[in-house]
């Protein structure tokens, strides 16, 4: 049992160091993964000094968590992931024993503030001027250093007084439904896109119109990501409960849902069925939810996306997240603005380094930038002063311009831009 909440051995810490044993034995016979991320490489840097995985000690095995960011890259890479008779998921581990920690000891005052994304936006909209200014300031960045431990150096996003729900909701009410077409859609927009990227939001449901898609925006909460990243397995289960009960009903009436951040469309597919494993409408959802550009691919092989496109775009660098990869559902973004004429796109598929709230904390923001920096290389060296860098996850986009100094564009902003969209 790796992450089971109806197992009653899910909360027991003796259990939880037997199946973490189990774990990093076999991963310490394998090492496919040792150059993978800093868990891995602590983990085996222990094991080599003594030769005994028995020599590591409770903090050592706590560290290895500490240490896991969650990009979930090694389960795809890993040969003993279910359903082979090892059940070897690492990041499902490492969520679990996170759980466990903050159970026995309290979450840390850091993990429960970063975890309210629906109240820090909330907040921060209210007060955008003042917060983004605050920000900003030196003065203000070693203060928040001091007493949350968020990195003065680590650039924040920035955050707005009309939220895409706002705005939809006028948007709607002056436009009313389009002609699904070609389909309909619940947007799932993400607590970035509401309280930090509204113009993506917006970008999104043009493009979706453009190609004859009915989109609606019902009542929904965070997905819940940064609640499990915290250890806090209640707050996470509550508003998956949420968000199932808010979306059931439309998936029930034909709608399917698309979510533009990686995270978030994860959650969806694959962590809802884990919080709420005897919920069948938790697995309805996982079926009909869509990355935003698996979507538009989709209506592409159907014979139904547009590509009445006006505009080349030129040189593309795109950066794919590890939660899109770690969906098993190809390149869509690139596959997509491949389509584009005049474009040319280059992939790359490392990791950021962003990783939720990991890179904020001061402890981690330099490896987060060590752990970005072949991307940053890879920008860095181009002399194309018309090249655009292009991120589906706007967490790594901020970390990209950490790096480069260059602000990133989500695909479909790009597909935005190409259909001419951005000048009507």
């Amino acid at each position: 049992m790796v992450f089971d909440l109806k197992d009653p051995k899910f909360w027991d810490e003796e259990a939880l160091f037997k199946e973490m044993h189990r774990i990093f034995d076999i991963c310490n016979g394998c090492r496919l993964c040792y150059n993978l991320c800093p868990s891995f490489e602590f983990l085996f840097k222990k094991i080599d000094e003594t030769d005994n995985l028995d020599d590591l000690t409770k903090q050592d095995y706590y560290k290895v968590v500490e240490l896991c960011y969650d990009c979930k890259l090694c389960f795809p890479k890993c040969p003993y992931t279910p359903p082979h008779h090892y059940e070897l998921d690492f990041p499902r581990l490492m969520l679990r024993a996170k759980a466990v920690k903050a159970k026995k000891e309290g979450i840390p005052l850091r993990d429960k503030i970063l975890g309210q994304a629906d109240l820090i936006g909330k907040l921060g909209s209210k007060f955008s001027g003042l917060i983004n200014l605050a920000n900003r300031l030196k003065i203000s960045r070693v203060l928040m250093e001091k007493t949350l431990g968020i990195h003065r150096e680590r650039n924040l996003p920035e955050y707005h007084s009309e939220t895409f729900e706002k705005w939809f909701k006028k948007y709607a009410k002056q436009n009313g439904k389009k002609e699904a077409k070609n389909g309909k859609v619940v947007l799932f927009y993400t607590c970035t896109v509401n309280y930090n990227e509204p113009e993506l939001g917006k970008a999104i449901l043009k493009v979706l119109e453009h190609n004859e898609v009915e989109v609606i925006v019902p009542e929904q909460k965070c997905c819940g990501m940064p609640f499990l990243d915290g250890g806090d397995i209640d707050s996470a289960v509550k508003n998956a409960k949420f968000n199932v009960n808010s979306l059931i009903r439309y998936v029930k009436q034909g709608y399917d849902i698309v979510i533009p951040a990686p995270t978030c469309s994860y959650m969806l597919k694959q962590e809802y069925t884990m919080l709420l494993p005897d919920d069948e409408d938790a697995k309805l959802i996982a079926q009909h939810t869509y990355d935003v550009s698996e979507y538009l691919m989709k209506l592409h092989r159907e014979g139904k996306l547009k590509t009445d496109f006006k505009n080349p775009q030129g040189k593309i660098i795109y950066h794919l997240p590890c939660h899109l990869k770690a969906q098993n559902i190809g390149y869509k973004s690139r596959d997509l603005l491949e389509l584009i004429p005049g474009t040319e796109v280059e992939m790359i598929q490392r990791c950021s380094g962003h990783d939720g709230t990991w890179s904020m904390k001061k402890e981690f923001f330099e490896m987060s930038l060590k752990v970005g920096k072949p991307i940053f290389d890879k920008i860095n060296q181009s002399d194309d002063t018309q090249l655009v860098v292009s991120s589906d996850c706007t967490l790594a986009q901020l970390q990209i311009q950490k790096g480069t100094g260059k602000k990133g564009l989500h695909p479909i902003q790009i597909l935005y831009n190409a259909y001419g969209l951005n000048e009507k």
